[in-house]
């Protein structure tokens, strides 16, 4: 009996043995096939290519790849909230600034402005760059004198709105500047008006200022 035992014991060993000496590198059995062996994407394929070669059953053919609406990036700040609409623009001069102006790296700041704004409106903030030249250049619209009393006296709310989504013949900057730049391109324009600031004062109803971020639940409209 003693001599069975002792063949089983070790009929069980040698099997335990040979079956832990398999192919360690194999993972065994995938939960979620997508996460363990990704797909080889063609960085500029189609969508509906791209999805084609995704394990994931039911994948919908309409997303388009982009991050969830609201998502914020990792060191972004919060999102801007207000629509790009009239109602958007008037509140957008209670948004009070995420950025201490007084803390900006300016030389950082003059480089954000020289790069994206400064071929319209000028080095010197005048609306005189090198597309308008004096009415001489490619672009026959004045754009924006950024040290007139006129934008002196602008919110920085309402400034940041107008990077954000664009004013009259500007376009949105909101995808060559984040978040933090924009705050800070301002910060650079208000250095250069020489008046400080305007800041995010109260409106006409003397509602307190609203942030417009993703925080902020008092930006309604006004009545």
């Amino acid at each position: 009996m003693t001599k069975k035992l002792l063949i089983l014991t070790g009929v069980i060993g040698i099997t335990a043995a040979m079956v832990s000496c398999g192919d360690k590198r194999s993972p065994g059995r995938a939960y979620m096939p997508d996460m363990s062996y990704s797909v080889a994407y063609e960085t500029y394929a189609p969508t509906a290519e791209r999805l084609a070669n995704s394990s994931v059953e039911g994948a919908n053919p309409t997303f388009n790849g982009k991050p969830v609406a609201g998502t914020v990036a990792r060191g972004d700040m919060a999102h801007y909230q207000l629509q790009n609409d009239s109602t958007g623009y008037a509140l957008s001069a209670g948004i009070k600034s995420q950025v201490d102006f007084t803390t900006v790296n300016l030389k950082e700041a003059e480089r954000l402005y020289l790069i994206n704004c400064g071929i319209c409106h000028g080095t010197k903030l005048d609306g005189n760059g090198p597309l308008y030249n004096d009415g001489n250049g490619p672009y026959g619209a004045a754009p924006k004198n950024l040290v007139s009393d006129e934008l002196k006296k602008m919110a920085d709310g309402t400034m940041f709105h107008s990077i954000t989504y664009g004013k009259g013949q500007m376009g949105s900057y909101a995808s060559q500047l984040n978040t933090k730049q924009r705050w800070m391109v301002i910060a650079y324009i208000r250095s250069k008006q020489g008046g400080g600031a305007a800041g995010a004062a109260t409106d006409s109803t003397g509602a307190k200022p609203a942030t417009g971020m993703a925080t902020d639940s008092t930006a309604t409209a006004k009545k």
